[in-house]
């Protein structure tokens, strides 16, 4: 099932504005329940996790940014 321009916009605000830092306290809290890895590997596990949650939303936010492509063209 496609979604639509408008249901992809506001779904991709929803997840920018909600769903992002909710995954960022997920993922510093389970990170605070085990002793502190070093630095790199520290770095290397937040970078990993930094990328990895937007995957699965690649299909909202894909053409988010360009002009709706259903909208009546003006000339």
């Amino acid at each position: 099932m496609a979604l639509s321009y408008k249901t992809r916009r506001r779904l991709s605000l929803v997840v920018l504005v909600f769903g992002l830092p909710a995954y960022i306290a997920l993922a510093w809290w389970v990170m605070s329940l085990f002793d502190r890895p070093s630095l790199w590997l520290e770095l290397a596990i937040y970078t990993g996790l930094g990328i990895l949650w937007a995957f699965p939303l690649k299909a909202v936010f894909k053409g988010v940014g360009q002009a709706d492509p259903d909208a009546p063209r003006q000339e």
